[in-house]
């Protein structure tokens, strides 16, 4: 979203119903926040419009397609310049492991999450795919043993909008 968009009640509950099933009907939506389906239908298309709602996703389990091991790769790359780390970044989003690239602060400059077949291919995947490369200074990897997804992001509120 590229500017705060003032939402009330109804638009965050639009926002979070969508979240849980993006695939809700219009009129089943409309119903369950409490306004007619016309205005509904206007609201999400504001919401669109305004960039809060970025797109509609379906939700796939790793391990169901044959990728069972995941993990968490912290990379430190150096040096930390953008003539290495936009390619580094064209790079990682181009291999079909990977999830999400996020570019952190701290020691690590990206956590890359990766979904990958077998605990060999992980290895495959480190050692060709990441540690080869000249501006890969370091990288740890974090196997995931679990996951429990938060629930729907919420409009942020600061204390004086409670009052």
């Amino acid at each position: 979203m590229t500017e705060n968009v003032r939402l009330d009640s109804v638009d965050a509950e639009i926002l979070r119903r969508l979240q849980n099933d993006g695939r809700m009907a219009n009129k089943e939506l409309a119903a369950a926040v409490g306004i007619a389906p016309s205005t509904c239908l206007d609201r999400v298309a504001r919401l669109r419009r305004a960039g809060a709602i970025t797109g509609y996703t379906a939700q796939v389990d790793p391990a169901a397609i044959g990728r069972p091991i995941e993990a968490l790769l912290a990379v430190q790359v150096q040096p930390h310049a953008r003539p290495l780390v936009d390619p580094f970044v064209t790079h990682v989003l181009g291999l079909p492991e990977t999830r999400a690239v996020h570019h952190v602060t701290g020691p690590d400059d990206f956590i890359v999450h990766v979904a990958c077949g077998s605990s060999q291919d992980l290895q495959r995947l480190v050692l060709d795919e990441f540690t080869a490369r000249p501006e890969v200074a370091r990288l740890q990897t974090h196997l995931i043993f679990s996951t429990w997804p938060g629930g729907p992001l919420t409009p942020y509120r600061t204390t004086k909008d409670t009052h």
